[in-house]
């Protein structure tokens, strides 16, 4: 059920010194509702029980992994259909000079 507390949805009767100052929040009378549809489609059934969310760890959900894991598998193919065509290798292409190794002197 939620609650909501402003001075908007005061009923006529009710007169408060605040209704015309928008910047002080009451918080004197809390308005509680619930909102309903009047009726299910046909065909439609309640769940019988609310499923049990459990709160994402930092933003990693199974959804958003697998697009991630999808979104990789797609980068890594583009790379090596860019090595076959152009016969580089990534490295070569951006750039970096290769087949030294690390090129520390001994």
């Amino acid at each position: 059920m939620a609650s909501i507390s402003s001075s908007f949805l005061q009923t006529p009767n009710q007169q408060s010194p605040h209704l015309f100052k928008p910047h002080q929040i009451s918080t004197k009378r809390a308005v509680f509702f619930k909102v309903q549809a009047a009726k299910l489609p046909a065909g439609v059934e309640l769940p019988k029980s609310q499923p049990k969310f459990q709160a994402p760890f930092l933003g990693f959900t199974k959804t958003a992994e697998i697009w991630n894991s999808r979104a990789c598998m797609i980068g890594l193919i583009g790379t090596f259909i860019v090595e076959l065509i152009l016969n580089k290798g990534i490295l070569e292409i951006i750039g970096v000079e290769i087949g030294k190794g690390l090129d520390i002197p001994l």
